[in-house]
């Protein structure tokens, strides 16, 4: 009995060291609290161009999901620690011409579509980084401003 008890208590330690696996939780952690998975998915942006008097909403594709990251328990002085998140693997700039800009204004703007995603470190050249960012579809031209 007590060799049984034993054997059972280093599983569980294994489990926990280990981190929760499928013997006390069957799903992965993602799929456990139906966070759906880093994707492709399509969304509408707004496109704004300084000089250009509207945004003009486009639909596009990005990468949007859950990815699992660890933050470590003991912290080690001057460590880097890389939080994953959902980002573009592969990718491609289409052009989008403005309509309504005035002369002299080039009313070309490129945004990236993607066509692949992954988990990954942050590149802050493709993807918004931050805790809370604006909506895709948020456009600074619809604010009011009082002279």
């Amino acid at each position: 009995m007590a060799a049984q008890v034993s054997r059972v208590m280093f599983l569980l330690m294994i489990d926990l060291f280990l981190g929760a696996s499928s013997s006390i939780w069957p799903l992965a952690p993602a799929a456990a609290f139906q966070l759906p998975p880093c994707q492709l998915i399509n969304q509408t942006v707004s496109l704004e161009k300084e000089g250009c008097p509207k945004c003009h909403p486009v639909e596009t594709t990005i990468c949007s999901g859950h990815c699992i990251t660890k933050d470590p328990v003991i912290k080690i002085p001057f460590s880097n620690v890389y939080q994953h998140v959902c980002t573009y693997r592969d990718w491609y700039y289409k052009t989008f011409e403005f309509p309504d800009c005035p002369p002299g204004v080039d009313p070309t703007v490129s945004y990236p579509v993607a066509l692949s995603c992954h988990c990954g470190r942050c590149a802050l050249d493709t993807s918004d980084c931050t805790y809370e960012s604006l909506r895709p579809d948020f456009c600074m031209n619809d604010i009011p401003f009082y002279y």
